[in-house]
């Protein structure tokens, strides 16, 4: 009997959140899909059965985040326990866009639901995750399992240089200044100028109130009162919009790591163009394109959205020609392929900084 067969082996398990994806992997790694079914029962319940055995393999799980993100999540969890209650030596989660990966700080009197997400990975049976381009790196550290943030910003450097016709012309632009050191790698690695849009009406988290700003009760104490009182904090004001970097009659690129909502995007390119941009781009890991995307990004003075296919967005494309997609299979399929054989993973992160 042949001891060394099941060791030797993966299965490669997929989801319902991304199956063009999970087929393009399995075909760059030339093994099929395993046989899995998820689906709803009468009552709404996820139900998952897997039909090969995993004892003693490899279980690889290809589950990414979509709008239907808590299905996605859960049938994640309930495949990854399947796969743990089923003896598998090693349960790999594969997720190419980490979900609720935006709710990483403390907000108000919430939590922080990304380490609760990690959490429940990890109990499920996940052993190892490989995931792109983290909204916040430090993610990685909330899982008690190893994790590999892949970077998709060699696939979009690629593009800029062989799609973009006289991209020697253009400058890399950061939508906000919390955005300029992604923008500096890239504007590094190009050899182009770098220019900051600052005084945007900001859309992350960081300038929401969470209460701890409030004054605290007046209280009776035995401490001495000055009669100062606990200083009130000033209200910040936005200043006018204004770019910081000469973009007129340049190609002006917009880089980040996800496209969600994009009013703040269509909005920097109006000043963009107004600044004399004669083209202008925007560049992303993650294309989210959520709520009415696709027809303000059409409306807009936005030239192209060049997205990677961690997220699938085919609808989006059929309502608006301008976004256009790039491939990163072959990059999670080496990954897999390294995990699986037990070799470096550290030729995929080859001349990839922190800032990326």
């Amino acid at each position: 009997m042949d001891t060394t067969r099941g060791s030797k082996e993966m299965v490669i398990l997929a989801g319902n959140s991304h199956p063009e994806l999970a087929n393009l992997i399995a075909s760059r790694l030339g093994k099929p899909l395993g046989n899995v079914s998820a689906y709803h029962s009468s009552n709404r319940e996820t139900m998952v059965e897997i039909d090969d055995s995993v004892r003693g393999r490899d279980a690889f799980i290809l589950q990414t985040g979509t709008k239907d993100v808590n299905n996605n999540i859960m049938e994640l969890l309930i495949m990854a326990y399947a796969c743990k209650t089923s003896s598998a030596r090693n349960i790999v989660g594969v997720i190419p866009y980490l979900p609720y990966c935006k709710q990483s700080k403390m907000r108000k009197r919430g939590c922080i639901v990304s380490k609760l997400l990690a959490k429940m990975m990890y109990k499920a049976g996940l052993t190892h995750i490989i995931t792109m381009d983290l909204h916040q790196k430090e993610i990685q550290g909330f899982f008690e399992c190893p994790v590999d943030n892949l970077r998709a910003s060699p696939f979009l450097l690629q593009y800029i240089q062989e799609s973009i016709p006289d991209y020697r012309n253009a400058v890399i632009v950061a939508r906000d200044p919390g955005s300029a050191k992604k923008a500096t790698s890239y504007a590094e690695r190009l050899r182009l100028g770098i220019a900051v849009i600052h005084g945007e009406q900001k859309t992350n988290e960081d300038e929401q109130a969470d209460g701890r700003n409030s004054p605290p009760l007046v209280e009776h104490s035995r401490i001495m009162d000055v009669g100062v009182g606990v200083p009130a904090l000033a209200a910040k004001e936005k200043p006018p919009i204004n770019v910081v970097g000469d973009v007129g009659g340049r190609i002006a690129i917009m880089v980040d790591d996800m496209i969600d909502d994009v009013a703040s995007f269509v909005a920097a390119a109006e000043v963009l163009k107004d600044r004399g941009a004669y083209k202008i781009y925007v560049m992303a890991t993650h294309g989210l394109l959520s709520s009415d995307a696709p027809r303000l990004i059409d409306d807009s003075p936005i030239d192209e959205v060049v997205v990677t296919n961690t997220v699938p967005h085919e609808i989006q494309k059929m309502q608006c020609h301008k976004i256009k997609t790039v491939d990163i299979s072959i990059l999670l399929a080496e990954s897999i392929r390294r995990i699986h054989n037990n070799e470096s993973m550290s030729y995929l992160f080859r001349n990839v900084t922190l800032e990326d």
